[in-house]
């Protein structure tokens, strides 16, 4: 009862201080880092765990002791090296918890994802009614009540958002609010899909895949989800014209119609709904094929993402992955200027198609205005000197694209030096180490599950200490779809060479800053047609790294290997996760190497039409350490067991 009353005492005053600050201070922002004493690998992240290198230069490593018989000259950021010291650390860490480079404005502004049934005062009542518990799936109920395809969500349900709320915090991990004059915005860090709460003790685990993170019902939800549309099935936007619809002059001053606000947002809703809970889709490719999100155990495991496209420039292509996300994913504004190019839409098609519905009504372009939509958004565009609303810096090549950045752009905040934010976080992740699963696993069965991983040639690929040999491989030798393998081809249309400014750049961009051109040394030019489909190539994807998988479930390129705690009915996608079961790991790690239990799971994933439109299979990687190939349970448990174990620390 005690306890009821002091919760009760915390949320008066919170809500007291809260309403304070939104009438009485003009801007504000509140944005959660959690003390280390919240953190499940406290112990095995940069304070007290690895530090590896002082320097990087495109990629290589230099120690302290290779330092020391370096010349300052060869360590200048001239020579495009970033210095790793406790600050740029820090400075990580800061980044993956609190910087959102601005996207508040486009999730919030324009998308509107607090101005549907999903409610920042639902957020806040959801959090504080968890008693200073922690979860890793908030629980919100809806303001209102909304249908979206086939489904009615009523007003006062509770849904699951997949936002972690760690023991004794107050708010969702990942999701920094804003104020300004009044308005509650709220955007997204690196945290909300790389970092989980271990519901076992409510601590966080950082750089762990959010796996209950529902991304999809998230932007559903939103008023104006249809800003999304490019990361949907909705390649041909004129299907969705009316008589209605008004014209905008195109860029040739011919005259278009945008699509029917309410037809397009109801199509675009339907995607985005269908996607399974941790899945996004981080690239502009007019196909909806999101991927599971990935984890931040980094170290050792380029080239990055699934497809390898993360392998040119700073820390061997993890500072263009960072950097990707939120250039390209986080704000699709931001892809105007390349949107006749990449999609065959014409930019004010674009712009406005994207404007049209805006949330705020600052951002809402009005046709009658007999303003061109480019035009209007630059009257209104927080950061005008550049495309889209977040913090970006144009690149040399600007508007062709490159490795070092897929569409142009470099997300980096004014103050900082251009990319030192993402390459501050990436030289953090790289020192995030997972911590061990709590399983009973006797030092005789890791020893036996080494072995069979040898025996088995899992090896041959999954090989050294990060279990990895950094190669990309063609989607059919995989034997995996190419959709994800392919989703960036379309940039070898405006493809340029790499090139970036150096490392001590300052934001704004000076006149005539230097200009380095990236190396190409670590890769080759199979890579490149490999990693972004180039040159008629169905593309590849890239041997991952095990490090932490136990942490990742389900598993696979497209997400789609997922068994939960019951082997006989938790079988795929619609056994798991869309029926809010999480994929547990031994089981869906099982099903990876074991051919019956995979074809289980391949069989219940295409019974989804849905997913069967997401292309999401869970087939491919065909090798496999069961009773058919010669293996006994007892290995085949072992080679589980000791997959499960590894951290890429010791072997």
């Amino acid at each position: 009862m005690r306890k009821r009353v002091q919760y009760g005492t915390i949320i008066f005053i919170v809500l007291a201080v809260t309403a304070f600050f939104l009438f009485f201070i003009p801007s504000f922002r509140i944005a959660y880092m959690p003390s280390f004493d919240k953190v499940a690998n406290k112990d095995d992240i940069y304070r007290n765990g690895r530090i590896e290198q002082v320097y990087d230069t495109w990629g290589e490593s230099v120690s302290e002791e290779e330092a020391s018989s370096k010349s300052p000259a060869e360590l200048s950021s001239k020579k495009g090296t970033v210095k790793i010291d406790q600050d740029l650390l820090d400075l990580g860490r800061e980044v993956f918890y609190k910087e959102t480079f601005g996207n508040e404005v486009f999730l919030t502004d324009i998308m509107g994802i607090l101005d549907g049934p999903l409610s920042i005062w639902n957020i806040a009542k959801a959090s504080f009614a968890l008693k200073g518990k922690g979860t890793n799936n908030l629980q919100v109920e809806l303001a209102q009540t909304i249908t979206i395809d086939d489904k009615t969500f009523e007003k006062g349900e509770k849904i699951d958002t997949g936002l972690a709320v760690p023991k004794g915090g107050m708010m969702p991990i990942g999701m920094p609010l804003t104020v300004e004059k009044g308005r509650v915005k709220a955007g997204i860090t690196c945290a909300a899909c790389h970092a989980r709460v271990d519901e076992r003790n409510g601590k966080i685990v950082e750089g762990a895949t959010n796996t209950n993170l529902n991304v999809g019902l998230l932007m559903a939800l939103a008023s104006n989800s249809a800003a999304y549309f490019t990361h949907t099935e909705k390649e041909n936007i004129e299907k969705y014209v009316s008589s209605s619809s008004r014209e905008i002059k195109t860029s040739d001053n011919k005259t278009a119609k945008l699509p029917d606000i309410n037809t397009f947002e109801q199509e675009v809703d339907k995607t985005l709904i269908s996607w399974p809970r941790g899945f996004f889709d981080a690239t502009v490719d007019l196909t909806s094929n999101p991927t599971q999100v990935g984890d931040s155990f980094t170290f050792g495991d380029h080239p990055y993402s699934w497809s390898g496209m993360g392998m040119a420039g700073p820390f061997n292509g993890l500072t263009t992955l960072s950097n990707n996300v939120h250039a390209q994913g986080a704000d699709a504004l931001a892809q105007s200027h390349i949107s006749k190019e990449m999609f065959e839409i014409d930019e004010e098609m674009y712009i406005g198609t994207i404007l049209q519905n805006a949330a705020n009504e600052r951002f809402r372009y009005q046709p009658s205005s007999s303003k061109k939509p480019s035009s209007f958004f630059k009257d209104v565009d927080p950061n005008p000197q550049t495309p889209g609303v977040n913090e970006l810096v144009k690149l040399p090549t600007f508007p062709r694209v490159t490795l070092a950045a897929p569409d142009g752009l470099i997300v980096s905040s004014p103050g900082y030096k251009v990319n030192e934010q993402n390459n501050a976080v990436s030289a953090y992740q790289n020192t995030l180490v997972p911590p061990k699963p709590e399983r009973s696993v006797s030092d005789a069965v890791i020893k036996q599950g080494r072995e069979v991983f040898q025996r088995a040639g899992c090896s041959s690929c999954h090989a050294g200490r990060f279990k990895t040999n950094n190669q990309i491989i063609p989607s059919k030798e995989i034997g995996t779809s190419p959709t994800r393998a392919k989703a960036l081809a379309s940039t070898e249309k405006i493809w340029d060479k790499a090139s970036i400014y150096a490392p001590d750049t300052p934001v704004p961009v000076p006149n005539q800053p230097l200009r380095l051109q990236i190396p190409s040394n670590s890769f080759s030019k199979n890579d490149v047609k490999l990693g972004f489909a180039h040159n008629g190539s169905d593309g590849g994807y890239k041997v991952k790294g095990l490090a932490g998988v136990y942490w990742q479930a389900p598993y696979l390129h497209d997400g789609g290997v997922a068994v939960g705690p019951d082997e006989k009915k938790d079988i795929g996608i619609p056994g798991t996760l869309n029926k809010g079961i999480n994929p547990d790991p031994y089981l869906s790690m099982k099903a990876m190497v074991d051919e019956s239990l995979r074809q289980k799971v391949i069989d219940a994933n295409q019974s989804s039409t849905k997913l069967k439109k997401l292309d999401i299979k869970g087939g491919g990687h065909s090798f496999w350490v069961d009773k058919r190939r010669g293996f006994t349970r007892a290995e085949q448990n072992a080679l589980v067991e000791y997959v499960l174990q590894l951290d890429g620390e010791k072997d």
